[in-house]
């Protein structure tokens, strides 16, 4: 099962905010035995966010989308979502409720009598209108659901809001409650070692050989100014820890007949 994942926001991409999103996701999957396939970051432009949307719901692909889900006019993922779906929005009723009791506590907080009538309270409402037949995803911080909806096979998008405080237990709730049966313990490891001053043109070809005699992928980091190695490549292989293993060990003793100066050996799980 492959998971994406789809960063939206003008403001991602201009620079005001430094996004934190594609970390913390690399991190909430890793802790699950996941990785991240794909992350495609997306401007507040509703054609793209469209067929983006279009994309992931065509895959058997489970995807998060980070961004958007608001009421304001800058805020195009659910209606996008519902073009790429070629499904109308509809007020859910368990987002409804959810919403009316986030006014309620607003009012109670403030001192204030609660109307639900009151223009800026009917508007809210806006946030609870998803893609015919989506189910919520529950919001811990100010229950302002987010929402799923179903793509290929096995396949789904989950849009959850922006803020990090409330998009993250999110991403971990749809995690724990829908791909539990997923989650692995050690199906991933990446064994590699410091070459110092190696070219890795002259390692190439025997990065491709171990590649082709071993079902893992071969990786290469060069780096010209380590402030402790100084001019060297970390170079390694990542897959299952029963051929990883293997296949590191021929890589290992294919740069032993080169000759090739190596420093410490790093795991990664």
């Amino acid at each position: 099962m492959n998971f994406g994942i789809i960063i939206i926001g003008d403001e991602i991409l201009s620079g005001k905010r430094a996004d934190k999103h594609l970390a913390k996701a690399i991190e909430l999957l890793g802790n699950r035995g996941l990785q991240v396939a794909y992350a495609h970051y997306l401007a507040d432009d509703p054609q793209r966010i469209t067929a983006s949307l279009a994309e992931a719901f065509g895959s058997s692909d489970v995807v998060f989308s980070f961004g958007g889900i608001g009421a304001t006019p800058d805020d195009h993922t659910r209606q996008c979502a519902a073009a790429a779906l070629g499904l109308p929005l509809e007020l859910h009723p368990g987002a409804h409720a959810l919403i009316l009791e986030r006014m309620r506590d607003i009012a109670l907080e403030n001192g204030h009598t609660y109307d639900p009538n009151r223009e800026d309270n009917v508007h809210r409402l806006e946030m609870g209108r998803f893609p015919q037949g989506a189910s919520l995803i529950p919001n811990p911080y100010n229950k302002i659901a987010g929402f799923s909806c179903q793509g290929q096979g096995d396949g789904a998008v989950h849009f959850v809001p922006g803020f990090p405080v409330m998009a993250w237990p999110m991403m971990e709730w749809v995690l724990d409650t829908n791909y539990r049966t997923h989650f692995t313990q050690d199906a991933h490891v990446e064994l590699s070692v410091i070459v110092m001053g190696a070219m890795e043109a002259t390692l190439t070809p025997l990065m491709q050989s171990v590649q082709d005699n071993h079902p893992v992928k071969v990786f290469s980091l060069p780096s010209v100014d380590h402030p402790q190695y100084g001019r060297h490549i970390e170079l390694g292989v990542k897959g299952a820890p029963e051929a990883a293993g293997p296949a590191f060990e021929t890589l290992k003793r294919g740069l032993a007949a080169f000759g090739a100066d190596l420093g410490p050996e790093l795991v990664r799980r």
